[in-house]
């Protein structure tokens, strides 16, 4: 979908079709999300398609902007010393993961 009809159904409250809102991960990160998972099971076929139902289990439940925040949270936390302390604590932090964990329990059930 382009950006200007995205807009448009934004602006005038119109509901986005399901295929809008399930494609709005970018490529690059799509296949970031693949690649890391096809490394952790194996570099096989089977984790190639097990990792693809993955993240398109995790893109139909998350946005991809809330699902862009949570990877920034826990690549913050892996940050040692006190600037970073509030993305160990804030209930904003937490919440994002959760939901990220929620929705690659999701996928794990569905795709694994």
């Amino acid at each position: 979908m382009r950006k200007t009809a995205l807009a448009t159904c934004l602006t005038l409250g119109l509901a986005l079709p399901a295929s809008a809102i399930e494609n709005d991960y970018p490529t690059e990160a799509r296949a970031d999300y693949v690649f890391a998972c096809m490394a952790v099971n194996g570099n096989s076929r089977t984790a190639l398609t097990r990792c693809s139902c993955s993240i398109d289990t995790i893109a139909s439940i998350l946005p991809y902007e809330q699902y862009l925040e949570a990877e920034t949270v826990l690549s913050l936390r892996l940050i040692a010393g006190e600037r970073v302390g509030v993305m160990r604590t804030a209930p904003v932090a937490n919440q994002l993961v959760d939901a990220l964990r929620r929705a690659q329990a999701e996928a794990e059930l569905l795709c694994f």
